[in-house]
């Protein structure tokens, strides 16, 4: 009974801080906006700060976990080494015999390092692909059937290369989901055949369609594959390109010759048209590890071990892109906790606002508070009156921050193409600390409302 006789008064009380807000809209208002922008802004910045995060996520799921890629370096004949020097360092650089990223050198991979769990060559060309009249640029990639599991790489149709189609070279091909609808719009893709160049591939396969375009990972190992054919690499050296057989003056010789290479070498049809010294059987290798703490020992033991197979010389770059990505990470990482800090601010300046403002309510109610007490309100209804003003302006501002925040990070979405995720975490986080905010900055003014003498607050002018 007693209990409940304290719950009325309280209640009481805070009818009457309901009553003084209402009374003072205008006032009311102001005093929330600092509460409510605040809230907005942390909300929004979580939003980014989600997006961001998962859009990497996205990006090593894409780039594939755990994956190393080696490129090789290709100068302009006559371009001056990576130190920026010429003369005779460089002439001795240069008459050292490196046969480039090849083949050899993805089985000694294979062979030699036993963190390797997969592992597969990529060569590429541009040209077009000609079907039923219809003619558009492309792709080619010759690949091992353990790219796809490298780069997690789906089909939405049809079947993969088999251990006979890669030994051989048979010219089969998996195309991306762009490819099959440009020219397979209207029958399965899977059995028809496709022209690239001047040789006929048997589509076998189609891969899922990609959500989202990574044109610019392509230099960490990502190709837009929803554009992309792939085929054997056996079949691209065999059928398509093959730069094994090299010009031997480019080291210093006369006559062309085949540096034990495994594969059938084709020449360029107008060699001398092209100026970049490229003489690398493959433009790249990808390796994948089997945890992710392997991937910096294996990456050291993989540039010794590429750098003695290519007789010192390095024409060669490695790249971890989970790593350059996680780095990456990190860095949005901080910058969206100066953001968030920021936006915590908001909230601090306006929980400053709401105690200036209830102070200076104090000060406007002196008799008011007087009369109250002179008639037997103790100094507990006091403080429940004034700190339940302040809470409700913090709290009612906090659930219009919320919608304007949810909108904001909307709004950013759509106008400025960030992705933006708004978690119940961030809302919680956000509305909390709005509502801690009013208990706090509403505490001081509330208990200095309640030690004011009646008798000096009834005579206040």
């Amino acid at each position: 009974m007693i209990n409940l006789l304290i719950m009325k008064r309280y209640f009481h009380d805070i009818i009457i801080a309901v009553e003084s807000i209402a009374s003072n809209k205008l006032k009311s208002v102001l005093t929330a906006l600092g509460i409510i922008f605040g809230v907005a802004a942390v909300i929004s910045m979580l939003a980014i700060g989600k997006g961001a995060q998962q859009e990497i996520m996205d990006q090593i799921k894409m780039v594939g976990v755990n994956n190393i890629v080696i490129n090789p370096i290709v100068r302009e004949e006559g371009e001056e080494n990576g130190n920026g020097e010429e003369g005779e360092a460089g002439n001795q650089q240069q008459s050292k015999f490196s046969r480039g990223l090849s083949s050899l050198d993805v089985e000694a991979i294979q062979q030699i390092i036993p963190s390797v769990h997969q592992i597969s060559p990529e060569v590429s060309l541009n040209s077009y692909v000609l079907q039923s009249g219809k003619r558009s640029p492309a792709k080619l990639i010759g690949v091992s059937n353990d790219y796809f599991d490298l780069y997690n790489l789906k089909l939405t149709d049809g079947i993969f290369f088999n251990d006979y189609q890669e030994e051989h070279g048979i010219q089969v091909c998996i195309i991306g989901a762009n490819i099959a609808s440009r020219f397979f719009s209207r029958v399965n893709p899977v059995n028809q055949y496709i022209k690239f160049g001047s040789v006929w591939l048997k589509v076998i396969g189609v891969l899922e369609k990609g959500d989202f375009s990574l044109t610019a990972f392509e230099n960490t190992g990502v190709n837009v594959y929803n554009d992309n054919i792939y085929i054997p690499v056996k079949t691209m050296l065999l059928r398509f390109q093959n730069r094994a057989l090299v010009n031997a003056k480019s080291f210093g010789g006369g006559t062309s010759v085949m540096r034990g290479m495994h594969f059938m070498a084709i020449r360029s049809s107008n060699p001398s048209t092209n100026t970049m010294s490229n003489y690398n059987q493959l433009d790249r290798i990808i390796v994948q590890v089997e945890e992710t703490e392997q991937l910096t020992p294996t990456t050291e033991v993989l540039s010794r071990m590429i750098l003695r197979r290519h007789s010192e010389v390095k024409d060669f770059e490695i790249v971890v892109p989970e790593l350059l990505l996680k780095q990456q990470q990190r860095t949005k990482d901080i910058f969206n906790v100066v953001l968030g800090a920021i936006a915590s601010i908001s909230l601090v300046v306006g929980g400053i606002g709401i105690m200036n403002i209830m102070f200076a309510s104090v000060m406007e109610r002196i008799k008011e508070i007087g009369t109250r007490m002179a008639i037997g309100a103790n100094k507990t209804d006091i403080v429940v009156q004034f700190l339940s003003e302040a809470i409700l302006i913090s709290v009612t501002g906090g659930f219009i921050g919320v919608v304007l925040g949810i909108v904001i990070s909307k709004l950013i979405n759509q106008i400025a193409g960030i992705l933006t995720i708004v978690t119940p975490f961030s809302i919680f986080i956000a509305f909390g600390v709005s509502a801690a905010v009013g208990v706090i900055f509403g505490y001081s003014p509330a208990k200095k409302a309640s030690e004011r003498d009646p008798i000096e607050s009834l005579r206040y002018e």
